[in-house]
């Protein structure tokens, strides 16, 4: 049940966010009461800010750890026939870039992720996080393929994880069957230090078990 949330933030906004950023509390108005209190001011001010008229907010990080099952090397390759939406390298300690900018068709939020590879040209990510659905809160990968996402706190981390999925064509959106889907993908942010945190993934599958699996540590860039 969504909590009815006052209009107020509680964390200082520094004087370096980018501009065009208002306060957003979408995010916030996803998680039961108390739980928004658990999570460090630094976590709550990234999930508060609304990027409106071009603003982008830009992490640079890099890769940590990188798994991929035989299965999930499988998975990752068959998804890029709808853009791609896994990591699809196993090589580690690469830089990686993140973006986040609205979504002008929709109000929600358009994240690129960019991942360095040894060889070749970097692998690049694209989602759309709309505030929408049953859940409150869903992502899009393309080529109509989407997932409705809960949020919680587990441990301080803000946890997303996939509830079910969908094709959508239009004002037309069938379910997915089990068989047609991953298994659960479960994405956390946590706070690493006053200025770093960590983004891992998670694909598990309910019978093969973990597909994939990625951290990789970000701090927030600015101009």
């Amino acid at each position: 049940m969504r909590a009815n949330v006052a209009p107020r933030l509680d964390f200082e906004r520094p004087n370096a966010e980018p501009r065009g950023t208002t306060i957003d509390l979408r995010f916030r108005a996803l998680l039961p009461e108390g739980d928004w209190a658990k999570l460090s001011s630094a976590v709550q001010r990234r999930f508060s800010k609304r990027l409106a008229n071009g603003a982008t907010a830009v992490y640079v990080g890099e890769v940590r750890e990188m798994y991929l099952s035989p299965l999930g090397w499988l998975l990752t390759q068959l998804l890029r026939l709808v853009g791609g939406p896994l990591p699809t390298s196993l090589a580690t300690d690469v830089p990686s870039i993140v973006t986040v900018t609205e979504d002008m068709n929709s109000g929600g939020q358009i994240w690129t992720r960019l991942y360095v590879r040894r060889n070749g040209f970097p692998q690049v990510i694209h989602s759309c996080k709309r505030f929408a659905g049953a859940t409150g809160l869903e992502e899009y990968v393309g080529l109509g393929i989407g997932m409705a996402l809960t949020i919680s706190v587990v441990e301080a981390a803000l946890v997303f994880r996939s509830a079910n999925y969908f094709f959508q064509l239009g004002n037309w959106r069938i379910p997915l069957p089990s068989w047609l889907t991953p298994g659960e993908i479960i994405v956390s942010h946590k706070e690493l230090s006053s200025d770093q945190f960590l983004f891992t993934l998670d694909v598990i599958h309910p019978r093969f078990g973990l597909l994939v699996h990625q951290s990789a540590a970000f701090r927030e860039s600015h101009p």
